[in-house]
């Protein structure tokens, strides 16, 4: 049986992962929380628990609740719904941690469940005795996708050992009251909070790139305000690895690496035959950190949250953008100085050691209380990984958990911030300075540039490059950005006030419409005043045309003829008209003539026919003759 290229494609960069892995000495640590168990005695006290890499933990707070474990359905496989089961407070009651334990389903399908028939938070029982391990989600495909997203609350792996005395006080109908706390989750020493962000600029990866791009675009602002005012300071760093020796010569390398082998990414569609190459990743990543790098220099680092937002926007994979033309673009508007990032990126053929990536492939190693990031994307606040969904009120929670109490900035008590961004370069965004008009807009997730609405017209176009006017009322603005001019008086305007938004050079012009409308002379061109006897003076959008003597000069006709000839044709006008009026007149007097002869010549008949017989339209005629006689 044969593999598939992706299948080959998926193995080859499997052993890529292991070889990297265990080339180094590191290790993978496990972010905890404590959990407190308040009641009953004979079990309380503090314990470990294992931060699930999905949901919403409460960093920087504390959750109490009362411990269920349910009579059916214990490994949360199944919605609970089936079976009638809710686990809703009831009024006054304290929240509800439900108990399920490992096995047959994905952890983040027992605490979607779970959530949904009403749990604030769960718990996850060890099926073996084993040191605790980072719950963490499915690779998610249409399914899970939508639940992963979904996920809201928070939740924790615990020992099997921990698990069964939980089990046993709640079997013995004892109320079993715990503490979920994050109060230590992340270190916070000092006013100034640390973070890095483990991120790609592969944005072809499913839903974790989906996730990674929202996540970068949702907390742009507010990490700008934290970086600008001093409260943080922030680094991006990129994951790489290396091909083996014996393999970088071959194809796989070769299209997955740079500098001969040395640094490498992930094939973006896992398939060698077509669409991008990883080595084309390893170049944007590079280049991203680089563009962090001069930013930094010049004292503005948060300047890559800009650069990485629109690159997302401006040059995805899926539009065949995601290159160097696309990204100099993003680099130009920006302000930043392109020549300086080309030489932090150096030559990715040359063999040889990259001093940027070789500083990423180092830092992915952990140290001290750091362990090493092995999973993308990973978050780190001030040398602790984050756990949980990478969404910015969560994220801006960890973060705040990181400053030292009574230190917090604003933006931590706070989601109502403005970036004031467009007061810089107008944010790298459109603008057209003579209508005072731009499509650079602050908001609590920083600036973004969107073509804006204008008393009723909307602007359309990308928002960085350009913007037009469309649909009715265009021609109002700055003449929908065509071109217009007077003279003599005379306005002309290529503007054509309709949906389609189109410039064109009105009559007896020609030209694009947007910069230029030429005046055609129609006199040169002999468009006009063809007849022998006509002359022909050419103005500024139009032409006049005349004829010798006491010709005149017929426009509809192009020809000339004479006043004598233009008379006598009115005075035979004048006749014809006279004489139709007076046949209309005849005929119609003629119709009425006829119509009233008519109706008399009936009501006689009638009248002699009704002396000698009944008519049906009358009950009883009376009879003269006999009256006459009687």
């Amino acid at each position: 049986m044969g593999v598939s290229k992706t299948s080959k494609a998926t193995i080859f960069l499997g052993f890529l992962w292991l070889n990297l892995f265990q080339s180094v000495v590191g290790r993978f640590v496990v972010e905890k929380n404590s959990l407190r168990v308040v009641s009953p005695d004979d079990i309380k006290g503090t314990y470990d628990s294992a931060i699930g890499n999905f949901g919403i933990p409460q960093y920087g707070g504390s959750l109490p609740g009362t411990v269920v474990y349910p009579k059916e359905n214990r490994k949360g496989c199944r919605n609970f719904d089936d079976s009638g089961t809710s686990f809703k407070s009831k009024s006054g009651a304290m929240p509800t941690f439900v108990l399920v334990d490992r096995g047959d389903c994905f952890f983040a399908l027992k605490v979607w469940n779970a959530q949904n028939a009403g749990a604030a938070a769960v718990l996850v029982a060890d099926d073996v005795d084993e040191r605790l391990i980072t719950m963490d989600s499915p690779e998610a495909d249409g399914s899970s996708a939508k639940y992963i997203e979904n996920i809201t609350i928070p939740s924790a792996l615990i020992e099997k050992s921990f698990a069964e005395k939980l089990k046993k006080a709640v079997s013995a109908g004892e109320m079993v009251n715990v503490n979920l706390d994050w109060r230590e989750a992340v270190p916070h020493p000092d006013d100034r909070v640390e973070y890095e962000l483990w991120t790609s600029s592969n944005d072809e990866c499913g839903f974790k790139c989906d996730m990674l791009m929202k996540y970068v675009k949702d907390f742009k602002g507010a990490a700008q305000i934290l970086e600008k005012g001093g409260y943080t300071q922030f680094t991006p760093h990129y994951i790489t690895w290396y091909c083996p020796q014996a393999f970088t010569v071959s194809k796989q390398c070769k299209s997955q690496c740079i500098n001969h082998g040395r640094y490498c990414a992930p094939d973006p569609e896992q398939d060698f035959s077509t669409g991008y190459e990883g080595k084309d990743v390893v170049v944007e990543n590079l280049r991203q950190l680089c563009v962090f790098k001069v930013a930094n220099e010049t004292n503005k680092p948060w300047v890559w949250w800009d650069y990485v937002t629109d690159f997302q926007i401006r040059c995805p994979m899926k539009e065949k953008k995601y290159n160097k033309e696309c990204a100099d673009s993003v680099i130009k508007s920006l302000g930043l100085d392109s020549r300086k990032i080309e030489k932090c990126m150096g030559d990715p053929n040359a063999d040889e050691d990259n001093p940027v990536l070789k500083e990423e492939q180092d830092a992915q190693i952990g140290k001290g209380t750091r362990g090493d990031v092995t999973i993308l994307p990973t978050l780190v606040v001030n040398n602790r990984q984050y756990r949980g969904k990478l969404e910015k009120g969560a994220v801006l929670k960890a973060i705040c958990a990181g400053f030292e109490e009574t230190t917090e900035p604003a933006v931590c008590l706070s989601d109502d911030v403005e970036t004031n961004e467009c007061l810089d370069n107008n944010g790298g965004c459109w603008q057209d300075k003579a209508a005072n008009i731009t499509a650079c807009k602050d908001t609590f997730r920083g600036r973004v540039c969107e073509c804006p609405v204008v008393d009723g017209v909307q602007f359309k176009g990308d928002g960085y490059s350009s913007c037009t006017a469309s649909g009715r009322g265009r021609c109002k603005l700055n003449n929908g950005g065509c071109w217009h001019d007077t003279r003599d008086g005379h306005t002309y305007s290529a503007c054509v006030d309709n949906e389609e938004g189109k410039c064109s050079c009105p009559p007896g012009f020609k030209g694009d419409g947007v910069k230029s409308c030429e005046d055609i002379d129609e006199c040169k061109e002999k468009k006009a005043c063809q007849c022998p006897e006509c002359s022909c003076k050419n103005t500024w959008g139009s032409y006049e045309c005349s004829c010798s003597g006491d010709l005149l000069y017929i426009r509809d006709h192009d020809t000339c003829i004479s006043k004598r000839a233009r008379e006598v044709k009115s005075a035979w006008a004048a006749v014809w008209a006279i004489l139709i009026g007076l046949a209309l007149a005849g005929g119609g007097a003629y119709l009425v003539y006829k119509y009233r002869l008519r109706s008399y010549m009936d009501s006689e008949i009638r009248a002699i026919m009704a002396q000698y017989m009944p008519l049906d339209s009358q009950n009883e005629v009376p009879n003269h003759v006999n009256e006459e006689h009687a």
